[in-house]
């Protein structure tokens, strides 16, 4: 993929036509759809994945897009939800962290927001998660269309900064 969600999706369609029970390319797929904007299209997607492959290593990763997608549709509830599912199947992954401190921090349980964000960043070996200057400038999931990169502000951000990180 490298960034390049809408150029990826019709390879993964076509991984689908050949193997419609290609997990790895039902999550692709759905990640894809969630940065090039189609977010309605991505709980599907994974969730069916999961049903294929309910001991699946990436597990975890795939809680987390269900979550994330959940967050940036300021559903909250159910992002915290799927993210602590997230943070429970593989606790070492550092954005669980981070979106789990942005899901609290919208809903006021800035508490729970800034013990979630010191351990994103105490696990990401970097300081992505010093400031919101520095996630922006990383370009935190690559080239997004600008709608999700406003949902993204909207949410992500705005909970992540209730949690305690800093503009700079």
């Amino acid at each position: 993929m490298r960034s390049r969600w809408a150029e990826a999706i019709p390879e993964y369609e076509t991984v689908l036509a050949l193997n419609r029970n290609s997990v790895y390319a039902l999550f692709a797929l759905g990640q894809c759809k969630l940065f090039t904007g189609s977010i309605e299209e991505t709980i599907p997607l994974v969730e069916r994945a999961i049903r294929l492959s309910p001991r699946d290593p990436e597990i975890g990763v795939w809680y987390l897009n269900i979550g994330m997608v959940y967050l940036l549709q300021s559903r909250t509830d159910e992002a915290v939800i799927w993210l602590e599912k997230a943070r429970n199947a593989n606790p070492a992954l550092p954005f669980v962290h981070a979106l789990l401190a942005s899901a609290y921090g919208l809903n006021g349980e800035i508490e729970r927001a800034t013990a979630e964000l010191t351990e994103a960043r105490r696990l990401s070996g970097d300081d992505r998660f010093s400031s919101l200057a520095r996630l922006r400038a990383l370009g935190v999931y690559g080239a997004v269309v600008p709608q999700i990169q406003a949902l993204l502000e909207a949410t992500y951000f705005a909970g992540l900064r209730k949690a305690g990180m800093p503009e700079e």
